[in-house]
């Protein structure tokens, strides 16, 4: 039995609310139907954050309804998708039961009855070869609730401890369906959270899922019956114990992933024995971020116009004199070329304004984060308290991603943030 996993395609994203990625998704999901077939795969997982959205677009859901449909032409007979903490547990259910009939199981969120998680894998032959334990994006509100006085680290606890309490749970069930069959076969479990372990890096918009700065919730809440562990949430490769995985991104979600190799994990169940190897992924679009000083951005811009491919680059100065017209020098260099420059930023001259007045500073040099610290700063916030604040606010604006007031949609004011993972 041959699994692949692979999550986070964030359909519908766009890069720095300027460009749309559908080019790049649609030339993935592609690759992926034809890696489907060479590889002869049994069973695909999504762990997770399928639409960067939880109301994507018609183009997006086009896109993942055509993939499903395409993936039993390309041989493959079994699908398990769980919700990402982006997406919407309503939407992604609503077409679960047609969504069945073509070999695709969906598990928008945690639900009442932990047996619907459960799946037996079945082979041509109507025969179970494998179980999986499809555990979406667990939700505090799906687990348990508030305590009254309770305390950052107690809250935190708690949550650990709830999660832990929920693979423990699905693993025992997974494990008597296993004993009713009689049969040696792999148990495999979903999640998409934040284990220790994970990498992320500045500008790839992940954000911890729970209550902000704590640790990482450890691997060990994974009980051993666990053949596999396919993860998602965070977008870079990661591994984080023999068989446990993050698999990343198909793409690169910011500049600063511009240089990394994406892949899926291959898992092969073959004569008794596991072996998971990576399938690296294509670039479908070259991105390249540019640090210097004037003379290097410029020699570097100079490179990438003779190679004449298609580029999207973050350029930011760092040079030791001030460069006021940066942004005119650079639309210069890149005139009547398949550069574009995404993101700009010039450090020294903001540096120089900031002194006078850091209101000078535009939004679009700073992300929701960087302005939420700036209040901290303004206001002499001590720093035992900084990390419970940003803790809080990481959960609301993570709230407004999954489900945002109807006024703030109508009146376009989310339009203009990023949504984060």
């Amino acid at each position: 039995m041959k699994l692949l996993h692979t999550s986070d395609w964030h359909l519908g994203r766009m890069l720095y609310s300027k460009k749309e990625r559908q080019a790049e998704h649609t030339a993935f999901l592609a690759w992926l139907l034809q890696t489907i077939k060479e590889h002869s795969i049994d069973l695909l997982l999504v762990a997770g954050d399928v639409f960067d959205t939880a109301s994507p677009g018609s183009a997006s859901q086009k896109m993942y309804y055509d993939f499903l449909l395409n993936v039993r032409n390309y041989g493959c007979k079994n699908t398990v998708i769980v919700g990402g903490n982006h997406d919407s547990p309503s939407f992604l259910n609503a077409p679960k039961e047609v969504l069945a009939a073509i070999g695709a199981t969906v598990a928008g969120n945690a639900g009442e009855n932990l047996e619907d998680e459960v799946i037996s894998i079945k082979n041509g032959a109507c025969e179970t070869v494998a179980i999986v334990c499809a555990v979406p994006f667990l939700r505090e509100r799906d687990m348990s609730r508030y305590t009254e006085n309770e305390t950052y680290a107690g809250r935190s606890q708690r949550i650990a401890e709830s999660i832990k309490n929920h693979y423990a749970a699905v693993a025992g069930i997974a494990e008597n369906r296993k004993r009713e069959e009689g049969k040696n076969i792999p148990i495999i479990a979903t999640g998409h959270l934040s284990v220790a372990g994970g990498k992320t890096t500045g500008d790839d918009g992940v954000r911890e899922t729970y209550i902000g700065n704590i640790e990482c919730i450890g691997s060990e809440i994974f009980p051993e019956t666990f053949d596999y562990v396919a993860l998602g949430h965070y977008h870079i490769p990661s591994v984080i114990g023999k068989n446990i995985r993050y698999c990343g991104s198909p793409i690169p979600m910011g500049f600063g992933e511009a240089d990394q190799r994406k892949s899926v994990c291959l898992v092969d169940f073959g004569k008794g024995n596991m072996e998971i190897t990576t399938i690296d992924i294509p670039v479908f679009q070259r991105m390249e971020s540019i640090r210097g000083d004037k003379t290097f951005i410029g020699n570097r811009l100079s490179e990438l116009k003779k190679q004449d491919i298609s580029v999207w680059v973050e350029a930011i100065y760092e040079g030791s004199d001030v460069f006021p017209d940066l942004t005119a020098w650079a639309a210069e260099q890149t005139a009547n070329t398949n550069i574009e420059i995404l993101k700009l930023q010039n450090r020294r001259y903001l540096t120089e304004v900031l002194s006078l007045d850091d209101s000078l500073q535009s939004l679009g040099e700073l992300n929701q984060s960087d302005v939420f610290d700036r209040l901290l700063e303004k206001n002499d916030v001590p720093e035992g308290q900084k990390a419970v604040y940003r803790g809080l606010y990481g959960e609301v604006i993570a709230e407004l991603a999954i489900s945002p007031p109807k006024h703030l949609l109508t009146s376009g004011i989310l339009a203009k943030y990023e949504p984060v993972s």
